[in-house]
C-alpha cells in the first residue's frame, strides 16, 4: 500500500496551508500558538471565514454543505488546520449532531438546523453523561414523559461542555422506563431558552471553566425536535459516537506541540548550551516522533480501507486511533511541561528571585500546565481508552 500523496494531493495541501496563512486572524492565530483558550466570539468569527470559503463542514454531504473531498484530502485539511495552529470548528456542530441529523433527521430538520449549525449561529452542546452515566451511558435516568405534542424533560445532566456558551443542546433523555437498559432511550434537540433549565459552572484542575452541570425541571420540548423514532436514541448515539471517535487521534495537534516544543527548549538554558542540545531531551523528542509517524501510517491505512469499502460504519479499528492518539496528545503537553519547568507554574516570583533557570519571555510558558490538565480528559472522552481496549479485544482480535 503506498501511503505517499499524489501530486494533486501535495497540490491541495499547500492550497489549504496558504488560505490558513491568509486569513486566520492574527489574534486567534496568537492565542492558537500559545495554547490560549479561544472566546465564543473568536470561535464563531473563524468559523464564519471558513463558512464563507466553503470550508466549514468538509465531511458533510455536499447538498447540505460539504465540499466532496476525498477521505485523504480531509485528513489533509484537519492536520493542515491543526499544524497552523488554527481552531478546530465546534465539534458539537460539525462532527456529532450535524451528521446525526444529515442520517436520521427529517427533511424540516434538516433545512432549518444544518445551514445555522454550519454557520454556528447554532451552537449545540452535548447532554449525555450524567451522574452514575458516564463511560456506561446506557444507564441514563433523565426522563421524558409525553404530553401530548411536547415531552415533559426531568434530570440532570454533568460534563456538559460549552453549555454556557451553548442555545441548542442534543441530549438522550428515558422515554420507556420500564424498557431494557439500551432501549427505551430516546433523542432530542432542546433549546437552551426553555424554561426549567439551570447551568451551573464545573472549574475543572486546569483553572478554566469549560463544562457544566444542567439541571432540567419539567423542560416542555416539541415532540418534532426528537430525532428519529421514540425510543430508539441509543442507535443515533452509537452513530455519533463512532463519528466522534473516527477523527479523534489528532495527529496534527501532537505534531504541532512537539514543533512547538523544540522551537521553545531553544530558549530554556541547560548546562553549557540550551535544553534543545541536550542528548536526553533530542532522544525523547524523536522518540515521540516516531510514535507519531507510526499512527499516522495506521490513520491512512484505516482512511484507504474506509474508502474501499465504504461501508458507511464506523471502523472498530478506529479505537486504535483514539487510544494511541490520546496517549500521544498527553505525551506531547508532558514534553511541553519539561520545556517550560518552573515557569509553567503561577509562583512567586518574589520569592524565586535568584533562581537559575533563565528562560526568556515567560508569558509563552503560562498556558502549558493548565494545557497539560486539560489533556487528562482525551483519554476519557470519546468512550475510555479501558473502552476502546474493550472494543479492540472483542471485534478485532476475536476475543
Amino acid at each position: 500500500m503506498d501511503l505517499r500523496l499524489t501530486v494533486e494531493e501535495l497540490a491541495f495541501r499547500d492550497e489549504v496551508r496558504a488560505f490558513f496563512r491568509q486569513a486566520l486572524p492574527p489574534a486567534i492565530a496568537r492565542k492558537c500558538s500559545n495554547g490560549q483558550r479561544l472566546s465564543r466570539e473568536d470561535l464563531v468569527c473563524w468559523t464564519r471565514i471558513l463558512h464563507a470559503r466553503g470550508w466549514a463542514t468538509p465531511a458533510w454531504p455536499v447538498p447540505w454543505g460539504g465540499t466532496g473531498w476525498s477521505a485523504v484530502q480531509q485528513y489533509i485539511f484537519k492536520e493542515e488546520l491543526h499544524l497552523a495552529p488554527a481552531p478546530e470548528p465546534l465539534s458539537f456542530n460539525v462532527n456529532m449532531i450535524g451528521p446525526v441529523l444529515i442520517a436520521f433527521g427529517t427533511e424540516a430538520q434538516k433545512r432549518e438546523f444544518l445551514p445555522r449549525i454550519a454557520r454556528l449561529d447554532y451552537w449545540f452542546c452535548q447532554g449525555f453523561s450524567e451522574p452514575g452515566a458516564g463511560s456506561d451511558l446506557a444507564a441514563l435516568r433523565t426522563e421524558a414523559r409525553r404530553e401530548g405534542d411536547h415531552y415533559i424533560v426531568n434530570g440532570q445532566k454533568l460534563w456538559t461542555s460549552t453549555a454556557h456558551h451553548a442555545n441548542w443542546c442534543f441530549l438522550l433523555v428515558r422515554t420507556d422506563p420500564t424498557a431494557k437498559k439500551q432501549e427505551g432511550i430516546s433523542y432530542l434537540l432542546m433549546d437552551m431558552a426553555s424554561p426549567g433549565i439551570t447551568v451551573r459552572p464545573i472549574v475543572t484542575i486546569d483553572g478554566h471553566h469549560e463544562t457544566n452541570e444542567m439541571f432540567l425541571e419539567n423542560v416542555r420540548i416539541p415532540v418534532s425536535r426528537r430525532i428519529g423514532e421514540e425510543n430508539r436514541g441509543w442507535s443515533y448515539a452509537k452513530f455519533l459516537l463512532g463519528q466522534e471517535r473516527s477523527g479523534i487521534a489528532r495527529v496534527g495537534v501532537s505534531k504541532m506541540r512537539v514543533r512547538r516544543a523544540r522551537e521553545l527548549a531553544r530558549q530554556v538554558a541547560c548546562g553549557p548550551g540550551t535544553l534543545a542540545d541536550d542528548a536526553g531531551f533530542r532522544e525523547r523528542v524523536a522518540a515521540l516522533e516516531v510514535e507519531l509517524k507510526a499512527l499516522e501510517m495506521t490513520q491512512m491505512r484505516l482512511i484507504a480501507e474506509s474508502s474501499s469499502t465504504a461501508s458507511g460504519k464506523a471502523d472498530p479499528k478506529s479505537s486504535i486511533l483514539k487510544l494511541k492518539g490520546s496517549e500521544l496528545q498527553q505525551a506531547a503537553t508532558e514534553l511541553l511541561l519539561e520545556v517550560a519547568g518552573y515557569a509553567a507554574m503561577e509562583l512567586d516570583r518574589e520569592f524565586l528571585r535568584g533562581a537559575e533557570h533563565a528562560i526568556s519571555g515567560e508569558d509563552w510558558a503560562a498556558c502549558i500546565a493548565p494545557n497539560h490538565y486539560w489533556a487528562r480528559h482525551v483519554s476519557i472522552v470519546g468512550g475510555s481508552n479501558e473502552i476502546q481496549r474493550n472494543i479492540l479485544a472483542k471485534s478485532v482480535l476475536g476475543m
